[in-house]
């Protein structure tokens, strides 16, 4: 009878050894906007809105890109701010060869020493506004929260929108996913002149990395 032999088992890969990106992170200049440096795209966006040409208000689906580039480091007196610029802009699916129905561009700003994320947007519809909320180095969900006249985190538009469609209320949020994509809502309190109601003109799309901005070819 021969003796018996046994297989030793394969050796098991610690992830973290091989791959650069999972290995544990110390502290980051970025805070919880780390996740979102590179390039992005989105093709599951809807946007809910009122049409003034069809007087009616329904959803619009949408294919999106947008980019999050990390500038110098800010400083206003003893406060300290590291942030990215970034650029969202979106075309309504069958017409992706055309105009895009919604650019927005701004800064996303992160305040470690008071614990405050912070949204600096301008949209091309004449709107600009500052949002913020408190956050953690490691949050996974960000809000950016803003109301018109507030001192802090406000909202400026245009006499034409004052008038025929005032925003009353801003609120947004960025959620980052274990599988690398991220996603976000947005949503406007309008009241509208000409329904004389008010009504939530809503976003939200997932979006997945395209580009990664690394030092390294191989990982970029």
């Amino acid at each position: 009878m021969r003796p018996m032999t046994t297989t030793a088992p394969a050796p098991t890969i610690d992830a973290s050894a091989t791959d650069p990106r999972a290995r544990t992170q110390g502290p980051q200049k970025l805070g919880p906007l780390t996740p979102l440096v590179g390039e992005w795209e989105g093709d599951l966006g809807i946007d809910l809105s009122y049409h003034n040409q069809d007087d009616e208000t329904s959803k619009t689906s949408y294919f999106e890109k947008a980019e999050f580039k990390p500038i110098p480091v800010q400083e206003n007196g003893r406060q300290t701010l590291w942030g990215l610029s970034y650029t969202m802009t979106a075309w309504r699916h069958g017409e992706e060869a055309m105009d895009p129905f919604h650019d927005e561009v701004g800064f996303l700003l992160w305040d470690k020493a008071n614990g405050q994320v912070i949204r600096n947007v301008v949209f091309g519809r004449g709107i600009a506004i500052l949002a913020g909320s408190d956050a953690g180095p490691r949050d996974r969900v960000l809000h950016f929260d803003a109301k018109p006249g507030d001192p802090s985190y406000g909202i400026l538009q245009n006499r034409y929108l004052m008038e025929r469609a005032e925003i009353r209320d801003f609120t947004s949020t960025f959620t980052f996913h274990d599988d690398g994509t991220f996603s976000y809502t947005s949503d406007l309190l309008l009241r509208l002149a000409a329904t004389g109601a008010e009504m939530h003109h809503t976003d939200q799309n997932t979006l997945h990395r395209v580009k990664r901005y690394h030092p390294s070819v191989e990982l970029g």
